[in-house]
């Protein structure tokens, strides 16, 4: 089976925000989708180890902002490579507003924002699937959306191996860039950064 088949479907890129206890967090997702019109609601998949997904579920509060091709790499450095256990990804950013429920949204690098309440969870085994009924939007900017493809292209830097005179075998995730150094990948080996799995990884050295 070839797995980069998967790579062939057109995505989106979103920063997902929730608000718990008067604190904000977000991560990176990749998976939101209209599913109904009237009402109007959307589906959004967000990884179990991401801390935006247990204070989504927690509160039943979603806002979306949605990744237009004006963002640039520091956004997803901020958002999608660390983790919001550990820091508060907020913290010397202004580049927000709050609207409704006091969820923060982004307001560089994005084109619309999405507010929705959830109304029903799907456990995907990794995932979680929301299915949220939308409470507000509103658009931003004119700007096209970023494409997964897009920020492949054109956002995401190269990576470029500090390790190649070594000898060492380097396994590089195809996502973020992140280098794991071993003969061999553990199967259930999960990136650090951007939490995608050993499927998503290649073999450079």
């Amino acid at each position: 089976m070839d797995n980069k088949a998967i790579y062939k479907l057109t995505y989106g890129l979103f920063v997902v925000t929730a608000r718990e206890n008067d604190r904000d967090n977000g991560c990176i997702v990749n998976t939101v989708a209209q599913v109904t019109s009237e009402p109007i609601k959307i589906s959004v998949a967000i990884n179990k180890v991401n801390y935006t997904h247990d204070m989504v579920k927690n509160t039943g509060k979603i806002a979306i902002s949605v990744i237009s091709e004006d963002a640039d790499f520091e956004l997803f450095k901020r958002f999608g490579f660390q983790s919001g256990r550990e820091m508060d990804k907020f913290e010397g950013f202004n580049d927000f507003q709050t609207g409704k429920d006091d969820l923060k949204y982004v307001t560089k690098g994005t084109n619309a924002y999405i507010a929705a309440d959830v109304v029903e969870m799907v456990d995907a085994g990794t995932h979680t699937i929301f299915i949220c009924e939308v409470t507000d939007m509103k658009v931003l900017s004119d700007t096209p959306s970023a494409t997964y493809a897009y920020y492949h292209e054109h956002i995401k830097p190269k990576p470029e191996s500090k390790n190649q005179d070594n000898g060492k075998t380097i396994w590089r995730c195809q996502i973020c860039g992140y280098e794991y150094e071993g003969d061999e990948l553990p199967d259930d080996f999960v990136c650090p950064l951007c939490k995608h799995p050993a499927s998503d990884f290649e073999k450079i050295l």
